[in-house]
């Protein structure tokens, strides 16, 4: 059973731009930019975190990205990205991520900034509407899933999209070992 079999059989399915209520305002403002097609589906915000949705549909962890916003700075510049890896996957923020964003060290972005720079909340925050200064960096095996689940920008729902229609977002870069196995 695919991932959108196994989600349209305890959730409605509805096309993501006809159904703005069901995302961050700019979630909604962007997703235009997305080449394939995106759904959304409404959920009980207490299962928004990856691992009770997981558990809650039964599917594997591999069908779900989640989206970590890690910032560094040089030379007085902030450089922030947001990293897209699979469930069961960790960002290798020491290495990969820091060699990316060219810093000496990389954290993850306080809770409080996340949510206030990018108007999404806490449990629902996604690629799709982030400031246009964060780079999005996407791991290759998110890139290569035929279906994924990630965060509207809302608590109460997620999206269901292709790996490449999430690529297709416009700065999205796609990066080979964004992420190592968790053991």
């Amino acid at each position: 059973m695919t991932t959108k079999e196994r989600i349209s059989t305890q959730f409605t399915l509805h096309p993501a731009a006809a159904s703005s209520e069901l995302l961050a305002a700019a979630t909604a403002e962007a997703l235009p930019t997305i080449i394939g097609d995106v759904e959304v589906f409404a959920i009980d915000p207490e299962i928004a975190d990856t691992a009770a949705l997981l558990d809650a549909t039964d599917l594997s962890p591999a069908t779900s990205a989640n989206c970590v916003l890690v910032a560094g700075s040089r030379s007085g510049e902030e450089r922030i990205a947001a990293c897209m890896v699979l469930a069961n996957t960790r960002a290798d923020v020491n290495r990969r991520v820091k060699k990316l964003l060219d810093v000496r060290k990389a954290s993850f972005l306080p809770l409080e900034r996340a949510v206030a720079e990018s108007g999404m909340e806490y449990g629902g925050i996604g690629p799709i509407g982030l400031p246009g200064s964060y780079r999005v960096l996407i791991d290759s095996r998110v890139a290569e899933a035929k279906e994924l689940i990630i965060g509207s920008g809302i608590r109460g729902s997620k999206l269901l999209l292709s790996g490449a229609a999430l690529a297709s977002l416009p700065g999205a870069e796609v990066v080979d070992g964004l992420a190592n196995e968790i053991v």
